[in-house]
């Protein structure tokens, strides 16, 4: 199989992931992890409430709040977003990231909060719900 088919191939199947990780509204139902800087901007440009979960594999924190983000993901009209600092150092510091977890609610393309730490579901759950009223 040449290169051209191959990446023909992989982009098909990964337009048929996007579809199924889409609500009815068109809003990912999964956490979506961020590929690159252009990613992160298009994220956060086009969607209305963008929770970024800035966090390290290695991260015993970040792994306690993997399940509250992708509950939040699930059942709020949030979009999750998860950013690998040890992949994408350079996004890290142009958001001040100093520690993990570290989580920006963004509201029309702006910051509107930053937590550090882990923080509960409620919490979080509360922040989104304010942001999308």
């Amino acid at each position: 199989m040449n290169e051209t088919n191959e990446s023909d191939e992989r982009e098909a199947i990964r337009a048929a992931k996007r579809e199924r990780l889409l609500d009815e509204s068109g809003k990912p139902t999964t956490p979506v992890h961020v590929e690159s800087p252009v990613h992160f901007e298009e994220i956060v440009a086009d969607e209305e409430v963008v929770l970024v979960d800035f966090y390290a594999d290695w991260c015993g924190p970040c792994k306690m709040l993997e399940p509250t983000m992708e509950t939040l993901a699930a059942d709020t009209d949030a979009v999750v977003a998860k950013v690998d600092v040890d992949a994408l150092q350079s996004l890290a510091q142009r958001h001040n990231v100093q520690g993990v977890p570290t989580l920006l609610l963004y509201v029309d393309g702006e910051v509107a909060e930053r937590r550090v730490g882990v923080q509960d579901e409620g919490t979080l759950r509360t922040l989104v719900e304010q942001a999308t009223n």
